[in-house]
């Protein structure tokens, strides 16, 4: 056992007294910066990690996997460029020693105590950020994020997800202290017991990674489960294994160096098609499960896997009602962002923007159904009229499904304003698509009642606001969302809104007219995700989302 970790803590206390206040007060805070300025992080940074990034392509990465089987090569960036990295290969016939190698060090790692988990994690969080540049170019050339975006998602608004997780599991693990003397009257001395309370995880954890925020949606159930003691196995997507290669590295580096097991973390890399998770996750040892991706498989994990606790974030039909507004090219500027943010390939963009067929009140005057189509299909011809400026908003397409869906989606109704390739000025390789706006009717409900992941929105024809309401807290009730919207001047129909946002169990914005959209999620004060709805059963971060990783088991004594 060592005192490093307790050392640790104490040299980043700063930072995490500042989240546990953050996330009691839930005002603005962040504790990276989200700006990849050179006046922020060096004139050499980014230079420096585009190159660090650049040293990983056509090699073998350098990290040991118990049980692993030779090699495999999996990723293809959706900007063309040539990825070719090779990572052992995790198969079933391996799982044994992985598994005996990641419970071997959780004995020493519960009994170094919250103080050193907390101070080792803390400092993991540290190495990441030093390494932010290299894992923001690995972020955008597995998920097709334009790279500021890939900087801030996928690496200083991530490492503020992972450290709101952490401050979240340092405020549960506290809530009991560590020992107590217990006292009972009795006749003569009173009866006297001394008890000890001690923090433990539950077994392993693992983490099956996304394609499209590998880190972002990753990070928050690595660290939550790390910190409270577990040991953990992160299974990457196939498309996306370099920047949690990168993550597992660098915990591998801080656990060592503190004395504990590497294989305390370990990467579980499997070729397109192996399957691998479904035997990963029902392995007796697995005790904890964090998953991002689709309905199906994540609701085959809450079925099947059921030695574990099932964390899921799956699909959703998110949704924005407008009734009515008093800043229209303000709103429908703000649509047509929320719409074009990294092509729709958001589990929080709007799929569903419901609308009265006789048209809404604005500053404008009154607006049709067509005309208000017209006005987002205007907002986003200007904002994206430029090529060089839509691909760094765009991004690239992660993969060929969102391709299919998107090809397919005209024939769902009339066309409000069509999808167009963009060639990228700097990877000609890249697919990029502008998105794809149709519009259908109520009735229509087969069609936009299901997700249509990537950059295709349905504008819905409803007979009136009620009926927008009600569709809306059918469809999330049925179908689940992530984010919900409602644009309206009238007290009343914002009140009937929030009701159904709360029966349906989803986040509401609303009237968002400026710099803070719908699908936008701000660590230590917004949750993402509800845990209420079936697109999710959990939120990034409250303490249920932590509690579960840990148990408080007691010794007792007479005194």
């Amino acid at each position: 056992m060592t005192t490093t970790g307790t050392d640790r803590l104490a040299t980043h206390r700063e930072r995490l007294d500042a989240a546990i206040a953050a996330i009691r007060g839930r005002g603005y805070h962040s504790a990276f910066p989200e700006s990849p300025s050179p006046r922020v992080y060096g004139e050499t940074a980014a230079a420096d990690g585009k190159a660090a990034f650049g040293a990983h392509l056509s090699t073998t990465y350098a990290l040991d996997t118990p049980g692993s089987r030779g090699t495999v090569i999996t990723e293809q960036s959706p900007f063309g460029i040539t990825m070719d990295v090779a990572y052992p290969r995790t198969v079933e016939d391996g799982l044994d020693e992985l598994m005996a190698a990641a419970q071997q060090g959780i004995s020493d790692w519960r009994k170094a105590g919250i103080d050193t988990r907390t101070g080792v994690t803390l400092e993991i969080l540290a190495r990441l950020h030093q390494r932010v540049f290299e894992l923001a170019n690995a972020v955008q050339h597995t998920s097709g994020q334009a790279f500021v975006m890939a900087f801030q998602a996928g690496g200083a608004h991530a490492l503020d997800r992972a450290l709101e997780a952490v401050a979240y599991a340092y405020e549960e693990m506290n809530r009991y202290p560590a020992e107590a003397t217990w006292e009972k009257p009795a006749k003569g001395d009173p009866i006297r017991m001394e008890k000890t309370f001690t923090v433990t995880g539950r077994g392993v954890a693992l983490v099956i990674g996304c394609n499209t925020f590998p880190t972002w949606n990753s990070w928050p159930g690595l660290f939550a489960s790390l910190v409270t003691g577990n040991a953990v196995v992160v299974k990457p997507h196939p498309l996306a294994v370099l920047p949690l290669a990168i993550t597992v590295e660098v915990c591998r580096e801080v656990l060592a160096e503190a004395g504990f097991d590497p294989n305390l973390v370990t990467l579980a890399v499997e070729r397109a098609g192996d399957g691998l998770a479904k035997p990963l996750a029902t392995r007796p040892e697995v005790k904890l499960i964090d998953f991002t991706g689709g309905t199906e498989f994540g609701e085959w994990l809450e079925q099947n896997a059921t030695q574990a606790t099932v964390f899921t974030e799956k699909a959703g039909v998110n949704a924005v009602i407008i009734d009515s507004t008093d800043a229209f090219k303000a709103m429908t500027g703000n649509l047509a962002f929320t719409l074009s943010l990294y092509s729709g390939q958001m589990c929080t963009t709007t799929q569903n923007i419901f609308v009265p067929a006789g048209g809404i009140e604005t500053d404008e005057g009154h607006k049709s159904f067509d005309e208000v189509g017209a006005g987002i299909a205007g907002a986003m011809g200007k904002l994206l009229g430029d090529d060089a400026r839509a691909v760094e908003i765009l991004g690239g397409i992660v993969n060929q499904a969102v391709i299919n869906r998107l090809e397919l989606a005209p024939e769902y109704g009339e066309v409000v304003l069509e999808s167009r390739a963009i060639q990228h000025p700097s990877f000609p390789d890249a697919v990029v698509r502008t998105p794809l706006l149709v519009a259908i009717d109520a009735k229509d409900d087969e069609v936009y009642g299901r997700e249509c992941f990537g950059p295709v929105s349905f504008l819905v024809r409803t007979a009136d606001t009620a009926e927008s309401i009600d569709v809306f807290r059918s469809t999330v009730t049925e179908g689940g969302a992530m984010t919900a919207g409602i644009y309206s001047t009238d007290p009343k129909v914002l009140d009937q809104a929030r009701d159904a946002a709360l029966d349906a169990g989803v986040a509401l914005s609303e009237n968002l007219t400026g710099q803070v959209f719908v699908n936008q999620s701000a660590a230590f004060s917004d949750f993402h995700g509800t845990g209420a709805n079936p697109a999710a059963n959990a939120t990034y971060t409250d303490g249920a989302y932590v509690a579960s990783r840990f148990r408080v088991i007691q010794s007792r004594r007479h005194v």
